[in-house]
């Protein structure tokens, strides 16, 4: 017993430590694919981020990728309570803030992955195309994607069309198209294969 109360009585510093960087690695985890498909995507690694794509396209992956990060949050807490000596009900009322902490650090760093890290990611290296004698146009795309984490995606196959100047990713599922109205229209680059996975339409 008196074990029981040293490890449940940990410092509180200690623990809490240990949870915001669990929740952080938990939360981020998950999301490794889309990272890494948009990274390589960046550095024009054509072979790696192809490989990666087949598993962005997978349907509900977003709700896969939620319950991963919970799973893995709730994983981590209960091998801490357990070595801790704490995986029981005194334990539990003991060890709530670490907890807690651990499952808001992981809710964290899903949101900030959704809203601020891949937005900023897909758009970055998006310079319009200087095309002498072109007719610019604009059109918006909206796509039925499941997270953010896929804009990296969408826009890597938006610009496979020749007339595409550029594409701006908006949050949290709009796409701002700059194209060369004498090599293709909005029609067309709706009509990309990507777009069977995730419906598009034109606004």
């Amino acid at each position: 017993m008196e074990q029981q109360e040293k490890s449940c009585c940990a410092s509180e510093i200690n623990r809490k430590n240990r949870g915001i960087l669990s929740g952080i690695l938990f939360g981020l985890l998950p999301h490794s694919f889309c990272i890494a498909f948009a990274l390589f995507s960046i550095i024009g690694a054509v072979t790696i981020s192809g490989f990666m794509k087949k598993f962005l396209l997978i349907p509900n992956l977003f709700f896969l990728l939620v319950i991963v990060s919970i799973f893995l949050a709730t994983l981590s807490s209960a091998i801490y309570l357990e070595r801790s000596q704490c995986f029981c009900a005194s334990g539990l009322k003991r060890q709530w803030k670490y907890i807690a902490t651990v499952y808001s650090a992981t809710i964290l760093a899903n949101l900030l992955m959704f809203f601020v890290f891949f937005p900023a990611l897909a758009n970055m290296n998006q310079e319009t195309a200087a095309v002498q004698g072109a007719t610019s146009a604009s059109a918006l795309l909206q796509v039925k994607i499941p997270c953010t984490g896929h804009a990296p995606l969408i826009i890597d196959e938006i610009k496979k069309d020749s007339g595409v100047q550029s594409v701006e990713f908006d949050t949290p599922d709009i796409f701002k198209i700059k194209y060369d109205a004498n090599a293709t229209s909005p029609e067309k680059i709706a009509s990309a294969e990507i777009f069977k996975t995730y419906e598009a339409t034109i606004n």
